[in-house]
């Protein structure tokens, strides 16, 4: 009877190498490779960002970035950027330009809520993440302005947690700040610090340069969503 089965049902050849080399390859050459993580967190952030402009006087405007946080179009930023402007206009991601007033502050945070006259037809607030799940060398994506540079994304790490420090140009020494590595340069304050998710973890407010310069020296600082959030109601974690 075995001798039967084997006639039918012979069986079968084993593969030599090179088969197996070439099926695997043929297996791999079909797969879709996952997008690197700063893809889908850019995508995710980019329709909440808002471009922050406050004329200070006829001589000078200050660039900076903010985000929208809430269906009500509630934008964050930092005061520094728009403190004592007579005017403020915010650009939206789709383009809708409108001035914009401050609606409340955090002084001693240098957070700010602006208010716009007019918000986009397809408003899309970010999606916010929990600051206290962040550790010390967890990527992180800074998304602003920096010179002009509209909707820039920049990569790197948190460095530090709790940190108490004084960003350049400001004179306020702020504490619980997190510190991380992603570029930042002016114009980028008040922009989102994001997770691989996408979720804003934090609020840039400035960097550190031992040299007194306003160029990005690898220490940039923000405050933790959680933290700044508190100024526009939004609910603690």
């Amino acid at each position: 009877m075995a001798v039967v089965v084997r006639l039918v049902w012979p069986e079968p050849r084993p593969l030599t190498p090179r088969e197996v080399t070439q099926i695997v390859n043929t297996i791999m050459a079909q797969a879709t490779p996952l997008p690197p993580p700063g893809i889908n967190a850019y995508r995710a952030v980019l329709p909440a960002l808002v471009v922050v402009q406050a004329q200070k006087s006829d001589e000078q405007t200050d660039l900076g970035s903010g985000v929208i946080v809430n269906q009500d179009g509630a934008i964050l930023t930092s005061l520094h950027v728009v403190q004592g402007a007579r005017a403020i206009e915010v650009i939206f991601a789709d383009n809708t330009r409108a001035f914009a007033q401050i609606a409340n502050a955090q002084p001693e945070k240098d957070i700010a809520v602006l208010r716009a006259t007019q918000l986009p037809q397809q408003l899309q607030p970010a999606v916010l993440g929990n600051p206290a799940s962040l550790r010390v060398g967890d990527e992180v994506f800074a998304v602003g302005h920096p010179m002009g540079l509209t909707a820039s994304f920049s990569a790197g790490v948190v460095s530090g947690l709790q940190r108490t420090a004084t960003p350049q140009g400001l004179e306020t020494r702020l504490e619980g700040l997190i510190q991380f590595d992603a570029a930042i340069n002016p114009g980028s304050s008040g922009g989102p610090l994001v997770n691989r998710n996408g979720e804003v973890v934090g609020i840039v407010i400035g960097l550190l340069n031992p040299a007194q310069q306003r160029a990005f020296a690898g220490i940039g600082l923000a405050v933790p969503i959680d933290v700044a959030g508190g100024a526009a109601g939004l609910p603690p974690y």
